[in-house]
């Protein structure tokens, strides 16, 4: 049913949409069901249960990281992560190029830019940024390649805002695609989820992380 469920959204979205299905909290049984349509990546918020499913499950699924990522927690998953979405502080660049050194990778990640109104979601301001690249602390990291951004909006059931929080993000990755020093590899834009996934399409989107339109609601 459940890969019944993925198969049938994938086929809603855009060609160059990326679908990360948010599989947090959800029983191996069930991600297992969702492989069963082929789909490969999906995210987690909380590192214990990431490193416990990335344990018990095929080694093909690609795991993204797409909650709070706490420094200690880095080691732990440095060796597997497919893609780390919330950078959100130089202190954590540091940990995770630490971290991919020790295991001879390069890490992908995303940078998080705070777009809410809300004050407790995480992320980098736009001049935050832009002082690490013209300071050029970005090149020292150098087990770690920048994929491009992601954002969170404000939960709120006001649309125009949401928008106008999307479109901002969408400004600043345009922004950064241009200082940094790999543009050709800077090329996601992950913001939109079951909420306002369509929102996020509209305006340049094109990585969506959607967990309670295709598992259900969280528990």
């Amino acid at each position: 049913m459940i890969a019944e469920k993925i198969i049938d959204f994938k086929k809603s979205l855009p060609l160059d949409v990326q679908l990360i299905a948010v599989s947090k909290t959800k029983p191996i049984a069930l991600i297992e069901d969702a492989l069963n349509s082929g789909h490969l990546d999906f995210g987690e918020n909380k590192v214990q249960e990431l490193i416990e499913k990335h344990e018990k499950m095929s080694k093909d699924i690609r795991w993204h990281m797409i909650g709070h990522l706490q420094r200690n927690k880095v080691k732990h998953i440095a060796s597997f992560v497919h893609l780390i979405h919330g950078v959100d502080s130089e202190r954590l660049m540091n940990e995770i190029n630490k971290q991919g050194k020790k295991n001879n990778r390069k890490i992908p990640c995303l940078i998080q830019f705070h777009i809410a109104k809300e004050s407790t979601k995480f992320g980098f301001s736009i001049e935050e940024l832009k002082s690490i690249i013209y300071e050029n602390k970005h090149l020292k990291w150098e087990n770690i390649v920048f994929k491009g951004v992601m954002g969170m909006a404000t939960f709120t059931d006001n649309k125009t805002q949401v928008e106008q929080e999307f479109k901002q993000l969408k400004s600043y990755f345009d922004e950064m695609k241009k200082l940094i020093h790999k543009p050709n590899e800077f090329n996601t834009i992950s913001m939109g989820m079951s909420n306002d996934y369509d929102i996020a399409i509209k305006n340049g989107s094109n990585m969506i992380r959607v967990g309670s339109s295709l598992f259900g609601a969280r528990h």
